[in-house]
């Protein structure tokens, strides 16, 4: 009994001494809501903890050391929280932090937990997992020989990183089809946060991968170059955040920077008195309030859903796709140690009129599903200018009016339809003006 007692000690001890000084904050934050009822630990339950604890280092068939159990039991507690909360190692810890610069090594996907297997919700453009033509909502069912089945997202994510040019084969299972094997090789992911082109004249299309540290700065000078290559103006803009999982906050909060002049873009709710923040704009709106449509689907999430809804409550865009993820809730990162860390969801995010993205997603003003548009080829016709002796009524040098960027509005339906709405404001706006004329 004495031996049980100083295990029970020890492991008060431990406990106690793993809390950090956000732990201490929440805890001080659910005493004063709970007015004089004083906080006390669980002692019914860390004797049974210890007993299950000393239970396994003694009876199980191989020997386990106490750290990798303390470290299990850890993984354990957060995981079964929510699908975003996790205990992060070392190694998980430095690749957090690669992510957010841009580079780091693997395929180039974003997971999560779905029905007891892993999830894809999108994969990064110019990736391992573009390439294999992995989308949106695949479920990952093995890891080269290894069921998901009930795999916690750490350990999915650490069976999938490995040596740069080493191979790994992912079983998928796509919609109600059949599983089928798809082989990747791990690479150094590069990734380019931005990319821009003018669709047709007077139409410039943005789309943004991913939102990292300097999101804003390159969507700032995209927007700058869009207004170059059109000579001086543009009558709409293409933003697109379609299979986007998300990133840095400060990013989302720059990007709609360029596009809105002062106003509210997300506020955060939680427990704890600092989880209530409220992020704005600056002044000025570098986009010169250009027409703008947004394209989003199932696989933009967290910072994509934080510019869809905030664009959407300030009117400043037209909102086309369909409806987006649902990630709407703020994870923090709580340095347990210099080498470990704990990422706890912390609290929700809020549109600027107070709709919760969490589970709900962003629904779009436009429905608009993917497909693939397909031109007829013409038939036999006959016109004014086939018939013989016909007045001749063209100038000279005039030629025919042929789009650059045909191929890109074939392959990509919704943009197609993203680029007819925007000429379609383009001719209601000139009505208003010879209106008001």
């Amino acid at each position: 009994m004495l031996i049980k007692q100083r295990i029970i000690s020890l492991m008060f001890c431990s406990i106690l001494c793993s809390f950090s000084g956000q732990a201490v904050l929440a805890q001080t934050a659910l005493d004063s809501k709970n007015g004089d009822q004083a906080a006390t630990l669980p002692l019914d339950e860390l004797r049974t903890f210890v007993e299950v604890f000393e239970r396994i280092k003694s009876a199980y068939v191989e020997p386990i050391d106490d750290k990798t159990l303390m470290n299990n039991a850890i993984k354990g507690m957060v995981s079964n929280l929510d699908p975003h909360s996790a205990y992060l190692d070392n190694k998980m810890y430095n690749n957090l932090e690669e992510m957010a610069t841009g580079q780091f090594g693997g395929l180039g996907i974003e997971i999560e937990q779905s029905e007891g297997f892993i999830k894809i919700v999108a994969p990064i453009d110019d990736s391992p997992a573009t390439n294999a033509g992995i989308q949106s909502g695949d479920l990952i069912v093995k890891i080269n020989d290894t069921p998901t089945k009930d795999m916690s997202l750490n350990d999915a994510s650490i069976s999938m990183q490995g040596k740069v040019g080493e191979k790994i084969d992912l079983t998928l299972v796509r919609g109600t089809k059949k599983p089928f094997v798809v082989t990747l090789t791990r690479a150094k992911i590069q990734m380019k946060s931005v990319k821009a082109q003018l669709v047709e004249k007077g139409y410039g299309y943005i789309r943004i991968s991913q939102f990292q540290t300097n999101t804003g700065k390159e969507v700032n000078k995209a927007l700058s170059e869009l207004v170059k290559q059109n000579k001086g103006s543009l009558k709409g803009v293409v933003l697109d955040l379609r299979d986007n999982p998300g990133g840095v906050l400060q990013a989302a909060i720059d990007t709609v920077d360029q596009f809105v002049d002062k106003g509210l873009v997300v506020y955060t709710k939680g427990r704890l008195p600092n989880s209530e923040l409220h992020f704005y704009t600056n002044i000025g709106d570098p986009s010169n309030g250009v027409p703008l449509v947004v394209l989003v689907n199932n696989g933009s999430a967290s910072a994509s859903e934080i510019v869809a809804g905030a664009l959407q409550d300030l009117n400043r865009a037209v909102i086309m796709g369909t409806r987006s993820f649902g990630k709407g809730s703020v994870q923090t990162i709580l340095p347990v140690n210099k080498k470990e860390a704990l990422k706890l969801t912390t609290a929700l995010y809020y549109t600027p009129k107070g709709r919760s993205i969490q589970a709900l997603g962003i629904e779009p003003d436009i429905v608009v599903s993917q497909a693939t548009v397909s031109q007829a080829k013409p038939g036999f016709e006959v016109r004014e200018a086939d018939l013989q002796n016909h007045l001749n009524n063209a100038k000279k040098g005039m030629t025919s009016n042929t789009n650059d960027a045909d191929n890109l509005q074939i392959k990509d339906y919704q943009l197609s339809q993203a680029i007819s709405l925007l000429k379609g404001l383009s001719v209601v706006s000139k009505s208003d003006v010879s209106k008001k004329g």
